[in-house]
């Protein structure tokens, strides 16, 4: 009996994915093509800023304004396509202020919608779990009627503000992994 749970358990070890990372900060893994997207782009006026602390994290810093059909930061980070079909969620190793902001997915940096779940951060440092299954696909805050995201492919990853609410952020990333 001995020998066959244990040898259940080495079979079930080896079968789980070792994590992927998709950006570790402290170690300076896909800390590149990370960019700043506001409502500027639609004409409105929040600001988003992102640059290493020096806790050796990113940091994502700005005010989201509702003034002019405004109401959005986001951070995104570009790469090449990758296959995620043996992964189940990702993980967020980030510490928050207190508000809620959306993990985006995009297959192919090209399309128009992402896949997107909610997330709510506590001021304290945490691991943010959120499983692909449940990101859906939106565009422009509109829930699209289509399949919820495959766990495909990705090629973009984004977090995104956009409370509907004028009010300053601060979020601190240190690792972001999918399992």
């Amino acid at each position: 009996m001995k020998f066959i749970l244990s040898t259940f358990l080495v079979l079930l070890c080896m079968s789980q994915e070792d994590p992927l990372v998709i950006c570790d900060f402290q170690n300076q893994i896909g800390t590149e093509n990370w960019f700043v997207v506001d409502d500027g782009v639609m004409g409105g006026f929040s600001q988003g800023a992102l640059r290493k602390n020096d806790s050796g994290n990113a940091l994502y810093t700005g005010t989201v304004r509702t003034e002019n059909n405004g109401g959005f930061s986001s951070i995104r980070h570009n790469f090449e396509s990758i296959n995620v079909s043996d992964y189940k969620k990702v993980k967020l190793r980030l510490k928050g202020d207190g508000k809620s902001y959306q993990f985006r997915i995009k297959e192919d940096r090209s399309q128009q919608y992402s896949y997107i779940q909610t997330f709510q951060t506590s001021g304290d440092w945490e691991t943010i779990e959120i499983s692909l299954a449940t990101c859906y696909p939106s565009f422009r805050g509109v829930k699209l009627k289509m399949p919820n995201y495959s766990g495909e492919l990705m090629e973009e990853i984004a977090i995104l503000i956009g409370n509907k609410t004028k009010e300053s952020f601060s979020l601190e990333i240190e690792k972001i992994t999918l399992e």
